[in-house]
């Protein structure tokens, strides 16, 4: 990705412009443009905040775009906005002046440091000198957050107004889980326990992940965020899953560049993208029968 300027929409949106496929394709932390308030801000080098990136991810979803597959893909770092999170999904203490009670929604991520703009590194130091300015909190909602979820509405409904239904997948990558977490488990999937999707759809995506011969968890210890809950709507006939894949697959040993297992993983996410639309569809023909 090159750098953008940070007066731009924090994203792209890739493929088709009309849809060819009940499935949308987002992949919301892979950004790599670090405007240079960010880095002034900042306490610490850039290749520390790169270590929140789900590095690399958006080359999982190439060859599903090369396919006709639609993807919205941030192209802005995360550490300067999550929009995987909530508007108000933030410690009010890392804004000033400070956010009046009731306005935020603060949540586990985000008193962890990873709400809407994070504020510490997973098991490090804080991340900015100084909290945020509420008003340039607020430009970074209006100019990067609201439009990419505008955009992944926009899609969705075009997807369900041609095919009746609608599938998200929202891509991301993980860290190698803890045995205590998910023993052994190389992808997680994500429907929010059955709030955000059909089980249908989750296990067809499940069942391309065993013949991929990836090792398949649910929901823990990533049962999806921000985007799911908006916009996951099963009995509307929008449904919404996350990937959470092991980035040692397909990301060179230092994690710092694609693998050689970048190739494999890219046609499972095609795959996967194919068998999600096939179970949708398949699921008009259940909701027919069952009225």
């Amino acid at each position: 990705m090159t750098a953008r300027n940070s007066a731009e929409p924090g994203f792209v949106r890739l493929g088709p412009a009309e849809p060819e496929t009940p499935v949308v394709l987002t992949v919301p932390h892979a950004g790599r443009d670090y405007p240079s308030a960010l880095l002034k801000a900042a306490r610490i080098p850039r290749a520390q905040l790169e270590l929140l990136e789900d590095r690399h991810a958006d080359a999982l979803v190439e060859r599903a775009v090369a396919a006709g597959i639609p993807a919205i893909v941030a192209t802005r770092a995360r550490a300067w906005i999550d929009l995987n999170r909530g508007e108000r999904e933030i410690d009010p203490a890392a804004v000033y002046p400070a956010l009046f009670p009731g306005t935020t929604d603060p949540s586990n991520r985000s008193e962890s440091g990873l709400g809407l703009v994070p504020t510490r590194l997973p098991g490090g130091g804080a991340i900015f000198t100084r909290p945020i300015a509420a008003a340039e909190l607020a430009e970074r909602v209006e100019r990067d957050h609201r439009p990419y979820h505008r955009a992944i509405a926009a899609a969705l409904a075009a997807a369900h107004a041609r095919f009746g239904v609608a599938v998200l997948i929202d891509c991301h990558s993980m860290p190698p889980l803890p045995p205590a977490k998910a023993p052994s488990a190389t992808i997680v999937l994500g429907d929010r326990f059955g709030r955000s999707a059909s089980p249908a759809i989750l296990a067809a995506i499940a069942l391309e992940a065993q013949r991929s011969g990836l090792r398949v968890a649910r929901n823990t210890p990533y049962a999806g965020a921000h985007t799911l809950e908006r916009h996951g709507r099963p009995a509307a006939g929008v449904h919404a899953i996350q990937i959470e894949l092991d980035r040692t697959l397909y990301l060179d040993v230092k994690l710092r560049r694609p693998g050689p297992g970048l190739a494999a993983l890219g046609s499972f996410i095609a795959r996967a993208v194919s068998g999600a639309a096939d179970a949708a569809i398949a699921s008009l023909g259940t909701a027919i029968a069952a009225e």
